[in-house]
């Protein structure tokens, strides 16, 4: 009687470094195609200008407050008085006298607090004002 002899294989090996350079392929390739947008936390409705600029990478970013709906101001997306927001806005211009100061502020929010914001931004001496508004829809 033969008995069949079975030879041993030998067991498969996996490359270690061939995945890796294929993960880093794929790391950079999702670094360079996401898109890293910022979202705003508060749901504002802007006003529609037919100025409207998109806004692009800035080396000097703003300085951003906004006003919501009931007329609350927000600053880094807490909620502020106008005591608060003003003394910050005052320590902010002296640490950078190139400051541009950004209101961002909801279509029916009431126009004294904008114009409260506006105060406080001379009183810190900021000379460079922006609103931030959305282009009208296309009809």
């Amino acid at each position: 009687m033969r008995f069949l002899i079975h030879k041993r294989r030998n067991t498969p090996t996996i490359i270690i470094v061939a995945l890796v350079d294929v993960l880093i392929v794929l790391l950079i390739f999702l670094m360079v195609t996401t898109t890293f947008k910022q979202q705003s936390a508060l749901k504002l409705k802007l006003p529609e200008s037919s100025q409207a600029q998109k806004s692009g990478a800035n080396e000097n970013p703003p300085l951003v407050v906004s006003i919501d709906t009931n007329g609350v101001y927000y600053l880094d997306k807490l909620p502020k008085t106008y005591e608060q927001l003003k003394s910050e806005l005052i320590s902010q211009a002296a640490k950078n006298p190139k400051l541009v100061l950004a209101i961002n502020a909801d279509e029916k929010a009431p126009w004294g607090k904008v114009v409260k914001i506006r105060d406080a931004a001379a009183e810190a001496k900021i000379t460079s004002l922006v609103a931030y508004t959305k282009e009208p829809a296309k009809q």
